[in-house]
């Protein structure tokens, strides 16, 4: 959820830590703060509410030399434990300490209750807070008294839930020491100076190599370099890697906001995911550890994700039931675990996770292992836990997403999806290679067709700003169609703030036709006449019933379906496509409409309210 960022080095520390919140401030933004150690025993904190340009006004109202140091750490917070407020802000502090937390420290109560049995008062409502005075406490007369590192230590030890930690002392100006338990930090290792980070962009500007740390790892770092230990202090090893994108990807390139940049970017998007994935006439996944006889032995398939990543599971479910014939069920990851589903080594257990570290997938992902189920990770994020303790990965190749709202990674997700579909039919024999060379070469088609769409979305903006002032709005869909007005239906909720609803268009007159009202505007998706005409000539039928009570049709369906543009308020066409392939084009409208609504209301698209791009507690 929250943002965290360290460095130490030879360079002035606040405007590396302001910048690099600057690039976290997608992960939350109820509040932000810095602390700076200033080399002589000293420390300096600045934390304010609401986003990241409150506190940058009250650190230029303190003055650059009211922070000097070259030692810092930041929090951008998304609220868990206290509402939004600048004492429940982090950096923490007691005494010389100062800390940053992500997760939620799952025992803070009987720690929160011994501290205050011992006179310690807190002036926070989180829980966050006991962890800096635990380490003063170890600090000033624990066994391990004046030992910076061997305290933290003994801290992370007593702690239970999921967190990453940082750790500051103004005694030790030159040394961070970090730890993460299943919420995600990243190293970024620079020439004489050291980075933190929850995902890379808060370093890409300075250096592109990093480390992933693994489970229960801590890390200490010092411009020269670090060491990575266990929680009982072996040492053990993180995993280096190349960031393969540069800084411009995290920059906005001259739009007004970070989501219609990454609407944009799609076309590569999912040109970058189908690369490399068709060698020698097969599909091939970029880590696999389980052989081609146990994708055989397979007789089901379970998805399990949460939001958008569950809406591209829908999709999946259609291509994978079609092109295996196995059973597939698709599950919100936070459900999961909780109903007893019924797994075994025959269980093909496939996570969806745009960050890889999305706290419900990933219990969903241990709890699969658990029971035998192999498991296949779908996942944005090269080395994030995920995938780490999947037997088999797909990485999508969307790059760094900023806006919260997803959608390049939505569309990269989906065509992963399509391609382990394809891997499963290639193994289990129910496609004949020819036939999964014909699907991939309709695949690498999309991004042209995805192209056209981008570049014809004026249009679509123009019904947004006629529309923004409705109170409501429908998505309709049949097929892969149904997901897809699940989809927009999310966009217009998470941007717009409006009450929106998908539904299966074949459900319209068992109850949610009730809804329908004079101008109510309803989205259709058609799917294409050819290859399942029946679904196009039933939606046909819903597109009246909808006229017939007054509402507003807003159709998408491919360029020269005649039967439905004299049903249509507005039309909007779309390339002609594959029936199982149509959501990598009819989604993109839906997501520049939720866009421009929200725009058109005054709203921040890209960091909508109560929302954060990565959820990382349960």
């Amino acid at each position: 959820m929250c943002g965290i960022v360290g460095y130490v080095g030879h360079q002035a520390a606040l405007p590396v830590v302001v910048e690099a919140l600057r690039r976290m401030e997608y992960r939350g933004y109820d509040s932000a703060g810095v602390a700076v150690l200033d080399g002589s025993g000293g420390s300096r904190v600045e934390k304010k509410e609401g986003k990241l340009a409150n506190l940058e006004a009250a650190l230029a109202s303190a003055g650059d030399d009211g922070f000097p140091g070259t030692t810092g750490i930041g929090h951008t917070r998304w609220a868990t434990h206290g509402r939004p407020s600048d004492r429940n802000a982090h950096p923490h502090v007691s005494g010389d300490v100062a800390i940053v937390h992500n997760g939620i420290i799952e025992n803070f109560a009987p720690l929160r209750a011994e501290l205050e049995a011992a006179g310690v008062e807190l002036v926070s409502d989180t829980d966050s807070e006991v962890a800096a005075h635990l380490l003063a406490r170890e600090m000033g007369s624990g066994p391990h008294a004046g030992d910076f590192v061997a305290s933290c230590r003994a801290v992370l030890s007593r702690l239970e839930g999921a967190f990453t930690l940082v750790f500051s002392h103004a005694d030790h100006p030159g040394t961070l020491v970090a730890a993460r338990r299943s919420t995600p930090l990243v190293l970024g290792v620079g020439e004489g100076e050291m980075f933190l980070g929850s995902d890379v962009a808060a370093f890409i500007e300075h250096t592109r190599e990093a480390v992933e740390l693994g489970q229960d790892n801590v890390v200490v770092l010092r411009a020269g370099g670090y060491e990575i230990t266990d929680f009982a202090g072996e040492p053990t090893e993180g995993r280096p890697f190349h960031i393969d994108w540069d800084l411009a990807a995290a920059e906005k390139g001259g739009y007004d906001y970070f989501m219609l940049k990454e609407i944009a970017e799609q076309p590569k998007a999912v040109a970058d995911t189908l690369l490399g994935h068709f060698q020698d006439g097969r599909i091939v996944l970029d880590e696999q550890r389980i052989s081609d006889q146990d994708l055989r032995d397979i007789d089901k398939v379970f998805i399990v994700a949460c939001g958008s990543a569950y809406h591209s599971g829908i999709v999946a479910k259609y291509a994978i039931e079609h092109w295996t014939r196995l059973p597939c069920e698709v599950e919100i990851a936070s459900e999961f675990r909780y109903r007893d589903p019924v797994l075994d080594r025959s269980t093909l257990v496939v996570a969806i996770s745009q960050s890889g570290e999305t706290a419900d997938t990933l219990e969903a992902v241990r709890h699969a292992k658990s029971q035998k189920a192999r498991v296949l990770a779908v996942c944005n994020t090269n080395g994030s836990q995920i995938p780490r303790e999947a037997d088999a990965v797909l990485y999508t190749h969307a790059g760094p997403e900023i806006g919260v709202a997803s959608t390049k990674a939505y569309l990269a997700q989906i065509t992963a999806n399509y391609l382990v579909g394809l891997a499963l039919a290639q193994a289990r024999g129910t496609k004949y290679p020819d036939e999964v060379a014909a699907e991939f070469r309709q695949l690498e088609k999309m991004p042209e067709a995805i192209q056209h769409v981008v570049d014809s979305l004026d249009p679509v903006r123009e019904i947004a700003r006629e529309l923004a002032g409705s109170k409501s709005v429908l998505f309709l869909g049949r097929h892969v169609g149904y997901p897809t007005a699940l989809e927009g239906a999310l966009k217009l909720k998470e941007l717009a703030y409006m009450h929106a609803e998908g539904f299966p268009a074949g459900e319209l007159k068992h109850g949610p036709i009730a809804l329908i009202e004079d101008d109510l505007p309803v989205f259709i998706v058609m799917p294409p006449v050819e290859g399942r005409g029946v679904l196009h000539s039933k939606l046909v039928s819903n597109v009246q019933e909808i006229r017939a009570r007054g509402a507003r049709t807003i159709v998408i369906a491919e360029e020269g379906d005649e039967a439905v543009r004299p049903l249509s308020d507005h039309f909007i066409p779309i390339p002609a496509s594959t029936t199982l392939l149509q959501p990598l084009l009819a989604t993109i409208p839906y997501q520049a409409f939720a866009a421009e609504v929200a725009a058109a209301r005054g709203y921040d698209v890209d960091k909508p309210r109560n929302l954060a791009k990565s959820v990382t507690v349960e």
